[in-house]
């Protein structure tokens, strides 16, 4: 086996733009114009004292002794392509991206090389416009003020695989063509942003562009209804339909971080629609799916579709966005970084996370007091460490909670997340009619918000619809099947069940909450008072047991005094079934005496 040395080098990656749609078009073509790019890059590596190490697919990875010399080779690289390529049709040229890093590499006696530096570099270059270089950080230092080439500093990215974000620049006197200045392209939003480009008719049925035509559109317009996203207008996108673009180079040049795409295909009666998220940044994958259907309805297929889209849409961006967030240097953190850092901490479910949560959301409602969501996640924040026990001072936590969500209501009458909070704080507070009535507020203005039907279905509880309550759980559960509340879900459901004495079913659902890391005293609370309800005292004191190393100051007098709005007779029974599992409760009066 070849013994491996490590070191330090200058790493060049390159990667041919839209290799699959050059091949698609001319294959022989393709191929011939690649080994000359490859014999390109060969010729200038060796004369800048570097070498090629691999060529696997369509991609050049070369390293060096110094930067300086990398850079001057991807330089005269870009030069000759774009010189050979002049006289071919734009659609023909073979365009590369370049990044070059300067990093630890781990490289063995047969000329292969591993290691970060090689990572790096490979995502560097997934950065560069086409016909482009980027440089890292670390590369900059060594070249700045060695040359008279001009940089831009595009900020810090994240690198796959790699723990920090890195720092990137991009050489703006580049040799190859753009279509667009630096200057003209638009800077990413400080929010969210997304392109949905024309799904793509793969059917042959021509009859279907419509079909095609009209999911795109009808997601632009719903993915519109999301305050909180910044969707590019369907003119613009629409430019893009019968290309097969890089979305890498649609993101830059419509400003976006998200891009959507998909496509429709149909075959007989039925017909298949595939979807997915992509991150425009990088090129990764966010999300995929793919849709199958009777055309029976063509309109209620394309609504019903558009709409699942949406709703698998919104959560995933939100995981995406909390985790770049989360791995952001908090100094650099926007108000929208803030909130979404805050969110990550929000879900992590116990007191110091709650604590963190709420500092890094008063910073994003500090930097954009305009920030309606960022004040009515503090209000929610505020109003957890009541319910799950992180106080022993309810009234103050829920006097917070009421006083950031009426200043986010201020800031923003419409905005559905702060009428949803406002539902929950109601309830706690005893209040399950206004409660119900905020809930159908938020729900006017967004019926895809699954806290906010679980949150009415708890209102309905405490009203005693029992049914219509499993109604509005089901549905939470159907809009966000990975919802980081969905333990939550899971025990509400569970106790819901108990008082309709469908104790197997309970017990289905609190085994299903107490999974989640991430669940707390609530949900092996009711885990017991299932177990309890149906004699199964072993296993009920075994989660008792459980319940303790959670939270141990778990009782009766803690539970009435964070949500009020269940009646003394459904929290009789609930305690009647911990009873029964072994915890020792004395006789006092229901909160209805």
């Amino acid at each position: 086996m070849a013994e491996a040395k490590r070191r330090l080098a200058a790493i060049l990656a390159a990667d041919v733009v839209g290799y699959s749609r050059l091949m698609g078009d001319d294959e022989r073509a393709t191929v011939a114009a690649l080994n000359a790019s490859r014999e390109t890059f060969r010729t200038h590596a060796s004369e800048h004292d570097g070498r090629i190490v691999d060529t696997a697919g369509d991609s050049v990875l070369a390293i060096f002794d110094s930067v300086v010399e990398a850079v001057q080779c991807a330089i005269h690289v870009q030069g000759e392509i774009e010189t050979r390529d002049a006289d071919l049709p734009e659609n023909r040229r073979m365009l590369f991206r370049i990044g070059v890093n300067l990093g630890d590499i781990i490289e063995q006696d047969d000329g292969t090389i591993y290691g970060n530096g090689v990572n790096v570099a490979a995502r560097l270059e997934g950065l560069a416009n086409p016909g482009g270089i980027c440089l890292s950080g670390s590369a900059h230092e060594q070249v700045d003020g060695k040359t008279d080439l001009g940089f831009q500093d595009i900020g810090e990215h994240e690198v796959r695989n790699i723990a920090r974000p890195v720092r990137v620049y991009r050489l703006v006197a580049e040799a190859g063509p753009t279509t667009e200045t630096e200057a003209e392209r638009p800077a990413l939003p400080s929010r969210p942003s997304i392109a949905v480009l024309p799904f793509a008719n793969i059917s042959g049925d021509s009859e279907q562009e419509f079909f095609a035509d009209g999911i795109a559109e009808d997601l632009i317009t719903a993915l519109s209804g999301l305050r909180w996203l910044f969707v590019i207008a369907r003119n613009s996108t629409f430019a893009y339909k019968g290309q097969s673009p890089d979305v890498r180079d649609v993101g830059q040049s419509l400003g976006v971080r998200y891009v959507l795409e998909g496509s429709v295909r149909k075959g007989g009666s039925r017909v298949r629609v595939t979807a997915q998220l992509i991150d425009a940044t990088t090129g990764n994958h966010v999300w995929a799916q793919r849709y199958d259907r009777e055309l029976e309805d063509i309109f209620a297929v394309q609504d019903e579709i558009t709409e699942s889209i949406v709703r698998s849409i919104g959560p995933e961006l939100d995981a995406a966005e909390r985790e770049r967030a989360r791995r952001k240097p908090p100094k650099n953190l926007d108000a929208w970084e803030c909130y979404q850092r805050g969110l990550w901490h929000f879900y992590r479910f116990n007191r110091a996370d709650n604590l963190a949560a709420q500092e890094l959301l008063r910073r994003a409602a500090d930097l954009d007091p305009t920030f309606s969501s960022a004040l009515a996640v503090l209000g929610w924040s505020h109003l957890l460490h009541s319910v799950l026990g992180f106080t022993e001072d309810h009234d103050a936590s829920r006097n917070k909670a009421l006083e950031a969500t009426r200043a986010a209501l201020r800031c923003d009458e419409a905005d559905p997340l702060a009428h949803m909070v406002m539902c929950r704080i109601h309830f706690v507070r005893g209040d399950v009619v206004a409660a119900m009535a905020a809930a159908r507020t938020a729900l006017g203005l967004n019926p895809n918000m699954a806290a906010t039907h679980l949150y009415l279905g708890d209102a309905l509880r405490g009203s005693g619809q029992l049914e219509d309550a499993l109604v509005e759980f089901d549905e939470a559960m159907r809009l966000s099947p990975r919802d980081p509340f969905l333990w939550v879900f899971e025990t509400i459901k569970a106790q819901t069940l108990s008082l309709m004495q469908r104790n197997e079913d309970s017990l289905e659902y609190a085994r299903n909450a107490v999974s989640h890391p991430a669940a707390t005293g609530w949900a092996y609370a009711t885990l017991a008072a299932a177990l309890g309800h149906l004699g199964r005292q072993d296993e009920a004191r075994a989660a008792l047991d459980e319940l303790w190393k959670v939270q141990s100051d778990f009782s009766p007098e803690f539970a009435r005094k964070a949500y009020a709005g269940i009646p003394g007779e459904q929290w009789d029974h609930f305690f009647e079934g911990l009873r029964k599992a072994g915890l020792d409760i004395p006789d006092e009066p229901s909160a209805a005496d």
